[in-house]
């Protein structure tokens, strides 16, 4: 290894550690990168290129601020942890670390400091989860995360903090009689097994089985580490014998973070009001003596900065003919002896291309590559990044022909409403009788006879337990029930209100059928792109497309060239590539001879989108220009007349170009983005312009507002759902914390440290002026930016474009960012009174950072002193929970669900839906247009069974309330619809997760199935007592048409028999025998 290295391309730093991790063999090596990003950047590449069975391992930092009042991530600190018990031996042993994370000391595994559980094991339940939360997992209802551990009974779901995936354990007499992998989506077990399971600890900090922390670890613990460890180790202490690489810039890093620690520590002692004594920063992150001790002895190479950018193989995608340009080069490479390989996922297309240049040898590795004979070309499976070195030149496919993807189905409206269909504890619900009530949770009843669940709702006068019979009748109203009006049990509001809502939703729906009718009579020019042009733009999209955005694209296509004008919505998470969705419609457009306006809320906005689409239309023939406030006269002027002459292709601009003086020549495709952004006028305006005859119109959003989601999902627009994040996108980090000064002063001086720059939103303009005094005084070296609704519309423009630009460390201001704001050096978000944000504001506003390499963080700031609602803390938790990347979806769907979807066809934004609540609302939509066609609508009843006979989900079996109200919810639904598939499908499920039913839940699916069939065969009523049963058929009065069997029933399993015999005789006496699995049958299967 030499001394000293010049800096190389990442690409081609990765290949020399591999040929260096080779030569040092078991001793190994260290790498300090300067930056999280660079570390996983190069671990990732080393990755790629290494031999199978080299030991590749990453170190990462924690993911929060030094003496922060949060914890790092489990994920995080599990993958520190997992090291800190032992490097793996090997002949090829690498070890990435950031600067910060090396710099950090690590704690020393103890004795008990892993869980084993393999198959036979019997693990004592109490045990189990004392040493979990030794460990630091968080003990949670289902599992999602690395660090969460679910406990239900003789189901222990648990995903080990540094493993890369979630296991659940059946247990059979106590003893672990399987362990397999499970989807954390669906919560469902997957085929793969493993005879024993390990997880080591979630937390830097075990405590004692004693401690009295253990039952509530606060948030924050582990940067009071040394207070709870015995000696901790440095991280070089990993690979004693190991080289170290200092990666350029990595010792500057070293020392920047030396002064943020001691910084934070001086900022939390001097102005945090209360919280635990903290350790001076050399207990827990090593001084320069210290770092430099750890380095005495060893073989240290430093990475000098290069004087020219170094040599890395052109993006052949920019060419007119990329496969052509890439023959060529690979030719004059091959001719200078230098192997080629191609890198990455491919296909049929990379074999073709590689066959014109001779055969192609496949290799798993850069040795590999490296073996084979100069001039060889190669096939390489692994995705690496492009680089160059004199003995050989790595491609990756993407570069050569991207944008294949993998054309997926369209996901429906649907999925959007998954999740907020569920009944939880506090929801507010519709009971079909008796109107808007309280969802309070769970009772048990006895009845004398048998013992079952209730569920208990409360109202205005009085509480009413619904029996199982009725849940049925129960429907998820949406909002919280906090704070709304609700009903008095026998008052004739209700009913009032229901007649009301029936009658506006049939004319709706009459209505909305003869606007499907002349839509699909009207008629629009067929769009098709020169196949080369579209071709060549298309081939400039520097990243593959994603399922979901090839998806998209090809439904876009098929619109355009369908003949009927195009109305879809686009709904994409921030940053998936919706945008690349417009760019491909507004080419067949273009290139079609029409011409295309693309409309943004914000002139900041417009300016972003004028850059992009230039940039990517460059070269075509086509004049792309944009209209907004920043326009001066005497060229907005100049660009009217050229739109009305046809020589503008693309007009972006904001609503000014939806202005009745303005003229298009031929105006083919309306393009809308960020529609929500656009007020009650805006939205006059793009409806006159929207409704030119044989317009095509694209509508992008990320977080749609509820009239258009519900326009979806009714069939008056199309949808398509770009849910599939693009590869390595990383979720913003979303953290809950009082607003303190030194939370302010840390997260603001480290964003600015490492050369990004910060948000700090307000909720309301007067915050404005006391948060500028508050910031002035605790960062004054810091440059502050303003920009709100108080200021002249061109003075918040300017702000808002100077800041984009990267001047200054951090914009101040309200809500006003809220708008697809692209800052790709914005890391840091810092939201003042996060409770007074709607959920899908503070979702957009998080979207505004982490859209560059660096991963960002947002602060959900609250007053410590001020009380918050139980409705905003569950909002607040939602958001902080929903921190995936795609969230946005989940809080589309929350969000038509809090607020109500409007009138579709007019501006009454409170809507029919607010009087009854999204899924009734759409029940009865489903009815009247069922109606208005002239077809049988569906109808929602459930018939009463008296069956006399313990049904319930029993607390032991599922403890969290919240659990068995979604239960009950979901077997509600199963009542109104009649879908027997439904009841064996959630049983399944039911076993899955929480082991075999117990006799009370297996009859509660046996009276589930029973009414099931009871509403399928039209008996209403359904009776099983010691002698006899009863079967009253609907529409029938009490007592009169039953049909009898008369048998004698005493325990359950014949009292369920008797039902089912019943059945099967009515069955056979119509004549309409079909077989249907009966209870006895499915239990004998087991």
């Amino acid at each position: 290894m030499p001394a000293q290295l010049i800096a190389e391309p990442e690409g081609l730093l990765a290949a020399r550690l591999v040929e260096w991790m080779t030569e040092r063999g078991e001793a190994g090596l260290i790498v300090i990168a300067r930056s999280e990003g660079r570390a996983g950047r190069l671990h990732r590449a080393v990755h790629a290129l290494a031999p199978a069975g080299a030991q590749v391992l990453l170190l990462p930092g924690w993911d929060c601020l030094p003496y922060d009042r949060v914890s790092p991530s489990r994920a995080a600190m599990g993958a520190r942890m997992a090291l800190s018990a032992g490097v793996p031996d090997g002949a090829m042993r690498l070890l990435i670390a950031s600067a910060e994370a090396a710099s950090q000391r690590l704690p020393r595994p103890g004795p008990g400091s892993r869980l084993r559980l393999a198959l036979g094991d019997a693990p004592e339940p109490e045990a189990l989860r004392r040493l979990l939360l030794r460990l630091g997992y968080s003990l949670e209802d289902r599992v999602d995360e690395p660090g969460e551990a679910a406990l239900h009974g003789e189901v222990v779901d648990l995903w080990p903090a540094a493993g890369e995936t979630a296991w659940r354990l059946r247990l059979e007499g106590g003893r672990v009689a399987s362990i397999h992998r499970f989807d954390i989506l669906s919560q469902r077990s997957l085929t793969e097994e493993a005879d024993a399971l390990e997880a080591g600890p979630a937390s830097e900090v075990m405590l004692a089985e004693d401690d009295p922390l253990l039952e509530a670890r606060p948030p924050g613990l582990e940067h009071a580490l040394p207070a709870h460890a015995g000696a901790l180790m440095a991280p070089l202490d990993l690979l004693p014998e190991a080289a170290v690489l200092l990666d350029d810039g990595a010792e500057a890093a070293l020392a920047q973070r030396r002064a943020e620690v001691a910084e934070a520590f001086r900022t939390r002692i001097t102005l945090a009001s209360d919280g635990p004594a903290l350790p001076p920063p050399g207990a827990l992150h090593l001084d320069e003596a210290a770092w430099n001790a750890g380095l005495a002895g060893r073989d240290v190479v430093r990475v000098a900065a290069a004087d020219a950018s170094p040599a890395l193989p052109p993006r052949f995608v920019e060419d007119e003919d990329p496969e052509g340009a890439f023959l060529a080069y690979a030719g004059a490479k091959r001719e200078a002896g230098q192997r080629i390989a191609i890198a990455g996922p491919r296909g049929r297309g990379a074999r073709r291309l590689t066959r014109q240049m001779g055969e192609a040898v496949a290799v798993a590795d850069w040795p590999a590559l490296l073996a084979l004979p100069p001039g060889s070309i190669a096939l390489m499976a692994a995705d690496a990044p492009g680089f160059e070195s004199a003995e050989a030149v790595v491609v990756p496919y993407a570069s050569i022909r991207p944008g294949g993807g993998t054309a997926g189905t369209d996901r429906g409206a649907e999925a959007l409403f998954a999740a907020s269909a569920r009944l939880q504890p506090g929801d507010a619900v519709i009971h079909l009788d008796h109107g808007l009530g309280a969802l309070e949770g769970v009772e048990a009843v006895d009845t004398g006879e048998a013992r079952m669940d209730c569920l208990r709702l409360r109202y205005a006068d009085a509480t009413r337990l619904v029996p199982f019979d009725e849940f049925g009748r129960v429907w998820r109203y949406g909002a919280e029930a906090e704070g709304l009006s609700l009903d008095r049990l026998g008052g004739e509001a209700w009913a009032k209100r229901r007649v009301e809502a029936e009658a506006a939703v049939a004319e709706s729906a009459r209505a909305l059928l003869a606007l499907v009718h002349a839509r699909e009579a009207a008629r629009a020019p067929v769009l098709r792109a020169p196949g080369e042009a579209y071709a060549r733009l298309a081939a400039r999209f520097p990243y593959e497309l994603t399922e979901d955005q090839a998806a998209a694209c090809t439904a876009v296509l098929g619109d355009l060239a369908s003949e009927r004008p195009m109305d879809r919505l686009v709904c994409g998470d921030v940053g998936f590539g919706k945008t690349e969705v417009a760019l491909r419609a507004a080419a067949v457009a273009a290139l079609a001879g029409h011409q295309v306006a693309l409309l943004a809320p914000t002139t900041v906005l417009v300016r972003q989108h004028l850059e992009t689409f230039r940039r990517r239309f460059e070269g075509f023939g086509l004049r792309i220009e944009a209209l907004s406030r920043l326009t001066p006269p005497a060229e907005a002027r100049e660009i009217k007349a050229a739109i009305a002459r046809g020589e503008v292709a693309i007009a972006i601009g904001t609503q000014a170009l939806a202005a009745k003086g303005i003229r298009f020549h031929d105006l083919a495709l309306l393009i809308v983005d960020e529609e929500q952004r656009f007020g009650a006028a805006q939205k006059e305006q793009l409806k006159r312009l929207r409704m030119a005859e044989g317009l095509h119109v694209l509508t992008l959003t990320a977080t749609p507002i509820p009239r258009t989601l519900q326009a979806a999902l009714v069939g008056l627009r199309e949808l398509s759902i770009i849910a599939t994040p693009p590869a390595r996108r990383q979720p913003v980090r979303t953290l809950r914390a009082p607003i303190e000064d030194a939370l302010l002063v840390g997260a603001l001086r480290r964003e600015a440290r490492r050369g990004g720059q910060s948000f700090c939103v307000c909720p309301r303009i007067e915050d404005i002026s006391p948060m500028r005094a508050r910031l002035a005084a605790l960062v004054p070296e810091l440059s502050l930016i303003e920009a709100h609704g108080g200021m002249p519309a061109a003075d918040v423009d300017a702000a808002m474009l100077r800041f984009a630009e990267g001047e200054g460390h951090v914009l101040l201001s309200t809500n006003i960012v809220e708008a697809g704001l692209d800052v790709p050096r914005a890391n840091t978000m810092l939201i003042c009174r996060a409770d007074r944000f709607g959920l899908a504001q503070l979702h957009q506003l998080r979207g505004r950072v982490g859209r560059g390499r660096a991963r960002g963080v947002a602060y959900l700031l609250t007053e410590p002193k001020i009380r918050i609602g139980a409705a905003t803390e569950r909002r607040l938790g939602m958001l902080e929970a929903l921190d995936r990347v795609g969230a946005g979806f989940a809080i589309s769907a929350r969000d038509l669900d809090l607020r109500g979807a409007g009138d579709l066809l007019g501006e009454d934004q409170a809507g029919h839906l607010r009087l009854v609540g999204l899924e009734l609302y759409r029940h009865l939509f489903d009815r009247a247009l069922a109606e208005a066609r002239g077809e049988a609508p569906p109808e929602a009843w459930s018939p009463v069974l008296a069956i006399g006979i313990d049904a319930a989900v029993p607390a032991e079996h599922v403890p969290e309330e919240a659990l068995r109200v979604s239960l009950y919810g979901r077997l509600g639904r199963i009542l109104r619809t009649g879908h027997a598939a439904a009841v064996e499908a959630l049983e399944d499920e039911m076993e899955d997760r929480f082991g075999p039913a117990p006799a009370p839940l297996a009859n509660l699916f046996a009276l589930t199935r029973l009414a099931v069939r009871c509403r399928q065969l039209g008996i209403e009523r359904l009776e099983v007592g010691p002698q006899a049963a009863a079967a009253t058929p609907r529409g029938q009065k009490p007592g009169e048409g039953r049909l009898l069997l008369r048998r004698p029933s005493e325990t359950a399993e014949e009292r369920l028999a008797t039902a089912e015999a019943l059945l099967a005789s009515i069955i056979k006496a119509r004549g309409a025998a079909r077989p249907v699995r009966s209870s006895a049958r499915r239990r004998a299967a087991r």
